[in-house]
């Protein structure tokens, strides 16, 4: 399965299960509520099962906007991945990466 057809599949389940279609601000809610489980499960030395299924309730989530907005997320995520890995970093003052300048929309 690609994200295009993930995608569809979770659009579709949403559907059949009567949840909201139209409510975007309230599945960012949800979106960030997962993220938290998600960290929380890896914090805590969960089971990688566990966090396994925290990382698909986000993709799920993600999917669910993508789909509630139009957004085509397969088409998207290639085209931020190709634009990522032209991207020239450096180390920053703290311990992470940054990205030398910034191109329009990121």
């Amino acid at each position: 399965m690609d994200i295009r057809e993930a995608q569809q599949r979770m659009a579709e389940i949403a559907r059949v299960k009567g949840f909201n279609q139209a409510d975007i601000p309230r599945q960012f809610c949800y979106m960030s509520g997962e993220v938290a489980e998600a960290f929380d499960a890896w914090n805590k030395g969960e089971p990688k099962e566990h966090l396994a299924h925290e990382l698909a309730d986000i993709f799920n989530n993600v999917a669910r906007v993508a789909s509630m907005t139009g957004i085509d997320l397969q088409s998207a995520v290639e085209e931020k991945q190709a634009i990522v890995a032209e991207r020239v970093y450096e180390r920053g003052p703290g311990a992470g990466m940054v990205k030398r300048g910034r191109e329009m929309g990121e």
